[in-house]
């Protein structure tokens, strides 16, 4: 059966977006993030998971306080470099940081990435205790 065919039997309604699938972020400023030294750009949000996408900066030698994602992280290192201890990437890798587990990154250099979080992300105080749990409407409150 062909696609031709199978369109003739049925029948889909395309519905019309009603805000535009493209925009550009070079136009959205950089916007103080959860820790010192770290900047984002949102770029969309899935309030059901808590999930977000983001362009991410960290300034130079910034180590991030422990933490986890309750969902995967993906991304692409597009400037710079970060990492953990040996486990390291540079411009044009490609991460995948698995939810629950508690890991703390680095970024000697610097780093810009693009990052899709597959749900919130949950920060620690020194201590032990949450300090933080940063989800797409925590989020959506900080890009404002």
């Amino acid at each position: 059966m062909s696609t031709a065919t199978l369109a003739k039997k049925n029948t889909v309604s395309v519905i019309k977006p009603t805000a535009p699938a493209f925009f550009d972020p070079s136009k959205l400023p950089w916007t103080p993030w959860v820790m010192d030294g770290t900047y984002f750009k949102l770029l969309a949000v899935d309030v059901r998971s808590g999930g977000f996408t983001m362009l991410l900066k960290v300034d130079p030698d910034i180590e991030s306080p422990p933490h986890y994602h309750i969902g995967n992280v993906e991304g692409i290192v597009l400037e710079g470099e970060f990492g953990y201890g040996d486990d390291r990437g540079a411009a044009g890798a490609y991460i995948c940081e698995h939810g629950g587990v508690v890991h703390q990154p680095d970024s000697p250099g610097g780093t810009v990435m693009f990052a899709i979080g597959h749900g919130p992300i949950v920060g620690y105080n020194p201590d032990g205790s949450i300090a933080v749990v940063v989800d797409a409407k925590y989020m959506m409150n900080l890009a404002r």
